[in-house]
């Protein structure tokens, strides 16, 4: 007799998010669930210094308050010109114009407008970018998966392209000659830093799974 799939929290309100990674995650046995499927449950405080520290706490965090096996994201923009900003700050850049409940399109357009107001004197060549994204998943208090992905690219000086979200508009990407939102969806998937963590994760939840079998 065949068990049902075992739920697989992702902790995120980002739609985007969410079918990016889901489509990768589609052939494994899990059954894919975002966070508004479930009851409220109130966000954990991102505190953590790096991407793999807020991943960690929002996987356990979120895995304890469900009772599922939960899988956390944290991504970002790491600009060098700015020292590494926008960064684990990368969602809430511009919390200062935007209030934290905004719809998801305006909180994204505050942060593009931010980030275009402070490379504005920087010149193209140093405009320098990169996208990371690293994943944890935990079963209840423990963290027993983790993935990283990293794409590099540059900053451009005005939006293109509607196929994606967040900073995706003003990411060029010098292999392809677009910004990431210009991409179809499938060639985004295949070079972004977060399809390669996703994809690099369902690998190593297959070899997990097969490894739990009695």
């Amino acid at each position: 007799m065949n068990c049902p799939p075992r739920i697989l929290v992702v902790a995120t309100g980002n739609p985007g998010k969410l079918r990016e990674i889901a489509a990768v995650l589609a052939d494994l046995p899990v059954r894919v669930m975002g966070l508004d499927e479930l009851p409220p449950i109130d966000e954990p405080a991102e505190t953590g210094a790096t991407f793999a520290d807020n991943a960690r706490d929002k996987a356990r965090y979120y895995a304890e308050a469900t009772g599922h096996w939960c899988l956390a994201d944290d991504s970002g923009l790491v600009v060098d010109a700015l020292d590494g900003r926008p960064g684990v700050h990368s969602a809430r850049y511009a919390a200062d114009d935007c209030p934290p409940d905004s719809p998801r399109d305006l909180i994204d357009a505050a942060n593009n407008r931010k980030l275009l107001a402070e490379l504005a004197d920087v010149a193209d060549e140093r405009r320098t970018a990169r996208f990371v994204c690293h994943l944890a998943m935990a079963d209840d208090d423990r963290v027993v998966l983790e993935a990283r992905g990293v794409i590099e690219g540059r900053i451009t000086r005005a939006e293109a392209g509607d196929n994606g979200f967040g900073y995706d508009p003003l990411f060029f990407v010098p292999a392809t000659g677009m910004t990431t939102a210009q991409l179809p969806p499938e060639r985004k998937n295949a070079i972004s830093h977060r399809g390669q963590a996703t994809r690099q994760f369902a690998e190593r939840l297959r070899q997990w799974l097969s490894s739990q079998q009695p």
